[in-house]
């Protein structure tokens, strides 16, 4: 079947929203679809922008951002593999959408896909719980950024980043400790926690320096200790 074909190779069929379709379903949706590479740094959708596609981030990681009336950028969220993205039934894209890393998106015309959905009514469902679910963990990254210190801040950081790394991690044994490396610039790190980048670096050494964490090189970060980084986290709970 030539849609088994085209998702063969797709190292998120099982966590995006593919993973949750019928094989009619999944066929449907293949025949409105393609394969998109994206560079790092080039920008897949613009703010304000007519919103013309949508689709599965199938590797990388996107960074969602919106500019100030004075011109600073501001990153209100980061994709990772398997996440979505655009935003069907509106016509103007909310947010610019960035690639951080080397990506690869598997798209769909919006217009089309919105169709699409509105033929499988149990696929829009699905997206639906999906969008939920991000919904929630934008509340939840409100409420972390309105009650934590900056260590915590950044322990939850570095513990998400690593579980959402994904295949770009590597261990030097099975049971060894993650290494992986951040797809943003400590200035952009800051952004998103609502710090400065000298705060980010402070807490980067004070972790490194408790053994927590260690800093092999260039943007590459290695959790020696995930359960103390974890307690860090977890100190306003």
């Amino acid at each position: 079947m030539a849609v088994t074909e085209i998702c063969v190779d797709c190292a998120v069929r099982d966590q995006a929203l593919c993973g949750s379709l019928t094989d009619a379903e999944l066929g449907a949706l293949n025949r409105l679809g393609r394969r998109q590479t994206i560079a790092r740094g080039e920008t897949v959708i613009w703010a304000g922008d007519e919103s013309i596609i949508c689709g599965n981030l199938l590797e990388g990681v996107l960074k969602l951002s919106a500019s100030s009336s004075d011109g600073r950028e501001q990153i209100v969220g980061l994709l990772y593999p398997a996440d979505f993205v655009g935003r069907p039934y509106a016509d103007d894209a909310d947010f610019t959408v960035t690639a951080l890393t080397d990506a690869e998106l598997c798209v769909f015309p919006r217009k089309t896909f919105e169709g699409l959905l509105e033929d499988h009514v149990r696929m829009e469902r699905l997206l639906l719980q999906r969008t939920f679910a991000a919904l929630g963990e934008a509340r939840s990254r409100m409420l972390m950024l309105a009650r934590s210190s900056a260590e915590e801040r950044v322990a939850s950081f570095l513990l998400g980043m690593a579980d959402r790394a994904g295949s770009a991690s590597c261990r030097a044994m099975p049971d060894g400790p993650v290494t992986f490396d951040l797809p943003l610039t400590r200035g952009q790190v800051a952004d998103v926690l609502g710090l400065t980048i000298e705060t980010v670096s402070r807490q980067m050494t004070k972790l490194k320096a408790a053994g927590v964490i260690s800093l092999p090189g260039g943007r590459a970060v290695t959790l020696r200790d995930r359960d103390a980084l974890r307690a860090r986290a977890e100190a306003a709970s």
